[in-house]
């Protein structure tokens, strides 16, 4: 499939880390009071790029299915070829199970 170290990267989420999470809600709110904005929560949803171009949506399921409970797992796709266009979403059932996904993959090497 073509996975490759540094390539998955959190979808819509600043914080990968439930360490990380307390420090950034605390920094987050600060921030979000003095410039009306509002904190970013994490999300189950991880966006993959750096894929093969003949990687299917249940090949990218199967090797991210190894860390956690898969959802749904996508590839974007040409339209016009058929094939990847090297990118595609995975998503888990939990929040935990995502952290995990993205720390198998570093640590798997992809």
């Amino acid at each position: 499939m073509a996975l490759r170290p540094g390539l998955v990267r959190r979808f819509l989420s600043t914080s990968v880390f439930s360490s990380q999470s307390s420090a950034f809600a605390s920094a987050s709110a600060s921030d979000a009071n003095a410039n009306d904005k509002r904190a970013v929560t994490p999300s189950t949803t991880l966006f993959v790029h750096g894929l093969n171009k003949r990687t299917t949506s249940e090949k990218l399921q199967e090797a991210f299915s190894q860390f956690g409970d898969v959802v749904h797992a996508r590839v974007a796709r040409d339209p016009a070829t058929g094939y990847s266009k090297g990118y595609g979403f995975v998503t888990y059932a939990t929040l935990k199970d995502s952290e995990k996904g993205v720390k198998g993959i570093f640590l798997k090497g992809g």
